[in-house]
């Protein structure tokens, strides 16, 4: 991957991003668009989440922060659910350009027209319209009837992208993409979508495309395919505590970074990472495994023979969960346990009361599966992962006896843009093994109590038409040097970078651990 700054000049002159504080990602560093097929795939908010932070922030506990230096939302009181979103009067772009209603209206539209935007979405379905005025900082979103209880989860880190700079790379202006949004006109969405599509894919970096809305923005991309942050001057909040950040892909040579001094925070794919040494007592690194919150799942493919809900529950019935979270438990040194909810996740409390939907799903069913004996499915994931191997493993041999095929279509790469052309059908892959959120996956009644009957049906729901495959808890480790300060461990999609911009380095003994 070549450096794309534009400026060669000043990039020989500055030091190599090994100098600065490093932050490896267990994931590829592809995109930073988070709404896109291939942002979902790769879990692109990693990186995205503080260059586009959404008006609410996972918090470490699961809490639900607001993020006032974006925008504020509140319901009213209206025939249907409605909210009223108001946008800080000083947010703007890295440009200095104004965050408008245009930049929503158009994340929302995106989940709208997916035959020319290739976005994952799952909840805008819930929305009926969202009307926003040209250069206005207020918009309203109207939820279809007794929809929209899990609205804190629309406008995820990563989905909200920069009109202007899309209308400008299409050939437009953001009073141009307005219209076209208000009236579906194709022929200036085209070519937007095209932008939206590919243009905030890090292997091109387009620095007049990809301006930030966060607390850093993308200085360059590098040789390796790390990502140089810098402080984003322009940021309506407090600024970043470090000047410079560079985020490091899944592939990148931990040991080498770590050895250089370059590595402070990283995740990795196991609890026992090779390079960081326990039994030394000079050993500068703190490590935190635990089961994650996010449902590693067969998301299906919405195309094919595994489009239909039939094929999709003789799948799910020859699943042996409890074989999948074992071989993933052995691959990763963190102990996971199987799930069979939908709409929540596993560690939520109000899944007792969701038990016994569950149980009539958990354990495999092998005469049921059987009514599809001879069938095949190719099970895609980006790879190598030999963990993912592992787990496709264990649902091929559990599969078996029912006479269904399960093919490890693993590739380096791989995305849901396998499930192919929505028009042709043509695909490479019929499921795509990967982490969800429950709560942004599914559309569905929020979990709570006083919505519990509702809950319910949604689940049952869930189970008749599968979307996915729930399988197993997510494993997660955390690696953080003793001496940077800040840095709290999230399990949800941003990870332990939700709040990068408040990492910092420590002097002295203060905060070590």
């Amino acid at each position: 991957m070549a450096c794309s700054s534009g400026d060669g000049a000043r990039e020989k002159k500055e030091p190599k991003n090994e100098s600065y504080f490093g932050y490896q990602v267990n994931a590829p560093l592809v995109t930073t668009n988070a709404a896109s097929v291939t942002g979902k795939s790769v879990n692109a908010e990693v990186l995205s989440a503080r260059l586009y932070p959404g008006p609410f922030v996972h918090g470490p506990a699961g809490q639900m922060i607001p993020n006032t230096d974006l925008a504020t939302a509140e319901q009213v009181e209206a025939p249907v659910p409605t909210l009223k979103y108001t946008i800080a009067p000083e947010a703007r772009y890295s440009d200095g350009n104004p965050i408008t209603c245009v930049d929503f209206q158009l994340s929302y539209m995106a989940s709208v027209h997916t035959d020319i935007f290739r976005s994952n979405q799952p909840l805008m379905s819930e929305i009926a319209s969202l009307d926003c005025a040209l250069d206005s900082k207020e918009f309203t979103v109207t939820f279809q009837e007794n929809k929209g209880s899990r609205w804190r989860e629309l406008f995820t880190p990563g989905t909200v992208l920069p009109a202007h700079a899309l209308a400008a790379k299409a050939g437009t202006d953001e009073a141009g993409l307005h219209a076209a949004l208000n009236v579906s006109d194709y022929s200036v969405l085209q070519p937007v979508a095209e932008a939206w599509n590919t243009g905030f894919d890090l292997a091109n970096f387009d620095p007049a495309l990809q301006v930030s809305a966060g607390p850093f923005v993308i200085d360059h991309v590098g040789e390796q395919g790390e990502v140089a942050l810098r402080r984003n001057p322009e940021y309506n909040g407090d600024p970043a505590e470090l000047e410079k950040l560079i985020v490091w892909p899944r592939q990148a040579d931990s040991a080498a970074l770590a050895a250089s001094g370059a590595l402070k925070v990283a995740e990795a794919a196991t609890a026992t990472p090779s390079w960081v040494n326990r039994d030394d007592q000079a050993n500068p690194f703190a490590i935190e495994s635990v089961a994650g919150i996010r449902t590693e799942s067969l998301v299906m493919s919405p195309t094919g023979t595994y489009s239909d809900p039939w094929a999709r529950e003789s799948l799910s019935a020859c699943v042996d969960r409890a074989a999948v979270a074992r071989v993933s438990t052995e691959r990763s040194g963190v102990k996971v346990d199987p799930v069979a909810f939908h709409t929540i996740d596993h560690a939520n409390p109000i899944g007792r009361l969701l038990e016994d939907i569950a149980a009539a799903h958990s354990n495999p069913d092998i005469a049921r599966a059987s009514q599809a004996t001879g069938a095949h499915v190719r099970i895609g994931y980006a790879g190598p992962d030999e963990r993912k191997a592992a787990m496709v493993e264990a649902i091929r041999v559990s599969c078996e006896p029912a006479g269904i095929t399960v093919v490890d279509a693993s590739q380096e790469g791989a995305t849901m843009a396998g499930f192919g052309d929505p028009v042709t059908g043509e695909s490479t892959i019929d499921a795509f093994l990967t982490a969800i959120d429950p709560m942004t996956f599914y559309p569905a009644s929020a979990p709570d109590i006083t919505k519990l009957n509702e809950l319910r049906a949604d689940e049952e729901e869930q189970w008749k038409q599968l979307p996915a495959i729930p399988l197993a808890a997510e494993p997660r480790a955390f690696v953080r040097h003793r001496e940077v300060g800040n840095v709290v461990e999230y399990t949800g999609a941003t990870g332990i970078g939700w709040n990068m911009d408040r990492w910092h380095e420590i002097q002295g003994e203060e905060d070590k651990r």
